[in-house]
């Protein structure tokens, strides 16, 4: 399949991707067209979808054969902190500014890449060469913990984990106003270009999903949030505490607050809780707020 892009029209609006796909390379059958798509070679927005996503006019569908398709290299200069890490799994602790996987061929500098000239078993787990190993993913202004996989039975339990609702993830966020706290908010999400849209109903294609406040700290007119999210959709957090009200500091995309020296929005992902796919113990993973944000918190208080 040659590289290319097509933008859906007003006709095949509410259409499933796959059958989209069919209909674009009529060569394909349905079978093979979800398998395009699975493999990560049909992106729509510029990102990964389900075969059965549903489009909207106006969305761009890009097609890459497997030759062209991004791939991480491995970069021994790329930073890389490991929290944790045992003889199935590993857990890094991403930098801000660094994005989770390349997005061009012959990307260096992700977290991806630094992963892999350090564990270079990671190439032969996860879905894409262009993600090896890793099993969730991080805004790239968005710092802390993202775990990997260092052999495909365990990059299955963990994505099973992770689908199930089964990993605890907690993040630290910066948020404006003081929101209530304990409290449980669930919104439908949906990802179109580069901002997520956030309803209260069921709309289109969005997603269900739940964010939880479990608790907050007053810092001046900024209140330090614990949040807690199970599937974490793409931002999830950030968008839904848009919605709420109560936008994170410096994140210019959903209307944040700006801060001075604050140079990226303020959520890091400090906590990851799951219990160990193999070993069943009970993993309780941390990292600390990095120097960044902990500089802005302490001239705040």
């Amino acid at each position: 399949m040659s590289k290319g892009q097509i933008v859906v029209q007003i006709d095949a609006d509410g259409q499933r991707l796959d059958r989209f796909v069919c209909t674009q390379r009529p060569a394909l059958g349905r079978a093979a067209a979800r398998r395009l798509i699975e493999a990560g070679q049909v992106r729509v927005n510029g990102r990964r979808a389900a075969a059965g996503q549903r489009l909207h006019a106006g969305d761009a569908i890009a097609f890459e054969s497997a030759s062209e398709s991004v791939a991480a290299l491995p970069d021994p200069d790329a930073p890389c902190v490991i929290r944790y890490e045992d003889a199935w799994l590993l857990c890094a602790d991403k930098p801000a500014g660094m994005p989770s996987h390349p997005l061009r061929p012959g990307e260096l500098g992700s977290l991806a890449s630094a992963l892999l000239a350090r564990y270079p078993e990671l190439a032969q787990v996860g879905h894409s060469p262009r993600e090896p190993g890793i099993v969730h993913r991080l805004d790239t202004d968005t710092s802390g913990l993202l775990l990997a996989a260092r052999d495909p039975q365990t990059f299955a339990a963990l994505r099973a984990l992770l689908t199930a609702g089964a990993i605890d993830k907690r993040y630290l966020a910066l948020c404006a106003g003081r929101p209530a706290v304990p409290a449980q908010h669930e919104a439908w999400l949906s990802a179109r270009g580069a901002r997520v849209s956030v309803r209260a109903a069921p709309f289109g294609s969005a997603l269900r999903v739940r964010t939880e406040l479990l608790a907050a700290e007053p810092v001046g007119e900024f209140s330090l949030l614990t949040v807690r999210v199970h599937l974490a959709r793409r931002h999830q957090v950030r968008a839904h505490l848009a919605a709420l009200g109560h936008p994170i500091a410096a994140d210019a995309l959903y209307g944040g607050p700006p801060l001075p020296d604050l140079r990226r929005h303020f959520l890091h992902a400090a906590e990851l809780r799951f219990a160990h796919p193999h070993t069943c113990a009970a993993l309780e993973l941390s990292a600390p707020l990095p120097d960044d944000l902990r500089s802005i918190l302490d001239r705040l208080r």
